[in-house]
C-alpha cells in the first residue's frame, strides 16, 4: 500500500473530526460519573444514548425507529499533540495519579474518572480474533493504521454524514431507501476517547461483520447519511453486554447492530 494513501487518510480523519466537534453536550465524563446501575441504564428512555442498537431484521425500506445521534460541542475538541511530544506523557494506568496531577485533574473529578476508564481501555487485553489499538497522535494513528491493512491494497474512510445546522439528538427515524451494503475485506473502527488530548481507539474484529450505509429520515426532515455495522456472530461476546438487554437477545442467538455517530470513522480495504 502507497504510504500517500494512509498519509491522506489520516488527516481526513482528523478533518472529519474536527468537522464533527468531537464532545457530546453530555460528555464522557458525565456519563462516567453517573450512579445509574447497568439496569436501569437499559431503559432507553433514562438513557437515550442507547437508542443506537437494533437487528438485522430492522434494515428495511421504510422501517420506523428511534435513533439517536449526538450533537458536538466544537470549544471542547480535545487538542491532538505531535507524535513527538505524546510519545514524553506516559499512557498507562499506572501512571494514573501522575498524570493527573500533570494536567492539574482532581482525582475525585469526572474528568479523572474518564482518564481512568481510557486508559483502562486501552490496556485491556484483546479478545480473541480482536485486533485494538490506542492511538494518541496522528502520526501513531497513520503507522498503526498502515500496519493493520498492509502496504498493498487501497483503503477508504467511511463516516456518517449530519445535515447542516443539525439540532435533535434523539428521535424517531424513518430508512428512506434500501440499506446499502459496503463491501470490505477488512474493517477497522476508530472512536475518539474522553482524555486531556486526542486519542482514538480502533479495533476490528476477526469474524463476520457487515457494514452499512443507511439513509434516514427524521420526524423534523432531518435526514442523516448513516453509517451502520451488524456483528454476525455473538456467540462469543460477555452475556451481560448492555446490546443483549437492549434487544432482548441471548448471545449466539441473534446478529447485533449499531448506528455509528458522526464522530466515529471507519476504515475500509477494497475487496
Amino acid at each position: 500500500m502507497q504510504e500517500g494513501i494512509f498519509f491522506n487518510l489520516t488527516f481526513i480523519f482528523y478533518f472529519l473530526l474536527v468537522l464533527g466537534c468531537l464532545q457530546q453536550k453530555n460528555s464522557y465524563a458525565r456519563m462516567l460519573q453517573s450512579k445509574v446501575s447497568d439496569r436501569e441504564m437499559v431503559e432507553t428512555n433514562k438513557n437515550p444514548s442507547l437508542n443506537v442498537f437494533f437487528t438485522p431484521n430492522d434494515l428495511k425500506l421504510g422501517k420506523k425507529m428511534p435513533i439517536f445521534f449526538p450533537i458536538k460541542n466544537f470549544s471542547e475538541i480535545p487538542k491532538q499533540l505531535p507524535k513527538e511530544m505524546a510519545e514524553k506523557i506516559p499512557f498507562s494506568l499506572a501512571n494514573l495519579s501522575y498524570l493527573l496531577q500533570f494536567f492539574s485533574i482532581s482525582k475525585d473529578s469526572p474528568q479523572a474518572k474518564a482518564m481512568e476508564y481510557t486508559l483502562t481501555q486501552c490496556e485491556l487485553e484483546p479478545m480473541e480474533g480482536e485486533t485494538k489499538f490506542c492511538a494518541t497522535s496522528l502520526e501513531s494513528l497513520y503507522f498503526s493504521t498502515r500496519g493493520f491493512f498492509g502496504f498493498y491494497g487501497s483503503v477508504k474512510a467511511e463516516a456518517t454524514v449530519y445535515p447542516k445546522n443539525f439540532k435533535t439528538e434523539l428521535q424517531n427515524y424513518t430508512i428512506l431507501e434500501e440499506p446499502t451494503k459496503i463491501l470490505a475485506s477488512r474493517i477497522l473502527s476508530c472512536h475518539l476517547m474522553p482524555y486531556p488530548y486526542l486519542v482514538l481507539y480502533c479495533h476490528s474484529q476477526v469474524s463476520d461483520n457487515v457494514l452499512y450505509k443507511v439513509i434516514v429520515e427524521g420526524e423534523n426532515g432531518d435526514r442523516v447519511e448513516s453509517l451502520a455495522i451488524c456483528h454476525v456472530d455473538t456467540s462469543g461476546w460477555d452475556s451481560d453486554h448492555v446490546v443483549f438487554r437492549v434487544l432482548n437477545v441471548e448471545p449466539g442467538e441473534s446478529s447485533v447492530c449499531h448506528f455509528y455517530p458522526k464522530d466515529n470513522i471507519v476504515f475500509v480495504s477494497d475487496v
